[in-house]
């Protein structure tokens, strides 16, 4: 028998944890679900100086304030590996992998997206020590600095450029020998006096000392010779994956794996939302994942009171 909510949230993210609090807040019964630790991405960033309020705070402990003003109106929060969400008449029928299930009228999406990686020696021990994801996150950190941009796609060249602003010089290092982005940010990117390009390089490793990004060690893909530069900072782009394998077969998805919605993050399923990353959008960022999750909170509220007044 399925334990019975009025609304599951899926994710425990900034996005996740702001639905949560706000249809908490309404006198909803609340299931907050997440395969991990509450605060998601959150808590593999170091240092956050691009939140409201804070001039710089540790993502642990921005997740950790988060989950707490949640927790203070009392939803359930659960561990669990979402498998699928399977539809029900009004109902949506949550399954986990340790074989629980949950039941209620709507579901909110806040699973989020991960970046690929390079699974190069180096990119985990110095995840947060000179190691993005993120430039738009992380490039005041690197002021004056040289660093380098990994990929050769849309992502890669729009953040080289964006970093280019601040650091001393930007290189690109592409395992092609041609970027793959829009020929409008090409052009900009070779008409950047910081930008430099290295061409058919393969990444082998991010050098540092124990503390920090020193460098980069690429092989060339030419002549097999392994080389390296001087970097302070790795931002690295090969792709992001959206975290939508349990929602496949809603129809909610589009050709890449994001979920589409509309303003007030509905999907085309009634009583399914989606918010934050997970999201068919440009910027993936804390600030607008928390905007979303007031406005999905908000929208699960009034489509509950729909239900209630259809049903008296």
């Amino acid at each position: 028998m399925a334990d019975k909510y009025d609304v599951i949230i899926i994710g425990a993210g900034p996005g996740g944890m702001t639905a949560g609090l706000y249809a908490a807040r309404a006198n909803l019964k609340i299931l907050v679900l997440d395969r991990g630790p509450y605060g998601g991405q959150m808590n593999n960033t170091d240092a956050i100086d691009n939140y409201p309020g804070f001039s710089e705070i540790k993502g642990p402990e921005l997740s950790q304030k988060m989950y707490d003003t949640m927790m203070k109106f009392e939803p359930d929060y659960k561990y669990g590996n979402v498998q699928s969400v399977e539809l029900d008449g009004e109902d949506k029928l949550v399954k986990t992998d340790d074989g629980n299930e949950y039941r209620a009228p709507i579901v909110i999406i806040a699973t989020g997206s991960d970046h690929k990686h390079l699974n190069v020696p180096g990119e985990e021990e110095y995840s947060g020590k000179g190691v993005s994801y993120c430039a738009v996150c992380d490039a005041a950190f690197f002021k004056d600095e040289d660093v380098a941009v990994i990929g050769g796609g849309d992502s890669a060249i729009e953040e080289g450029i964006y970093l280019s602003q601040l650091a001393k010089s930007v290189t690109v290092i592409h395992r092609r020998d041609q970027l793959r982005a829009q020929p409008t940010l090409q052009k900009r990117a070779f008409a950047n006096k910081k930008m430099h390009f290295i061409w058919n390089a393969q990444t082998e490793e991010i050098l540092g000392d124990d503390m920090k990004v020193t460098g980069v060690k690429y092989r060339d893909k030419e002549t097999g010779a392994e080389k390296e530069i001087p970097v302070a900072g790795v931002f690295i782009y090969v792709g992001v994956l959206s975290q939508t394998e349990p929602f496949k077969d809603l129809g909610i998805l589009d050709d890449h794996g994001w979920i589409v919605t509309n303003d007030h993050m509905e999907t085309k399923v009634p009583g399914i939302f989606a918010l934050g990353d997970v999201r068919q959008k440009d910027l993936r960022q804390i600030a607008n994942a928390v905007g979303e999750g007031s406005v999905a909170g908000q929208a699960a509220y009034n489509y509950y009171q729909d239900l209630q007044d259809k049903k008296n």
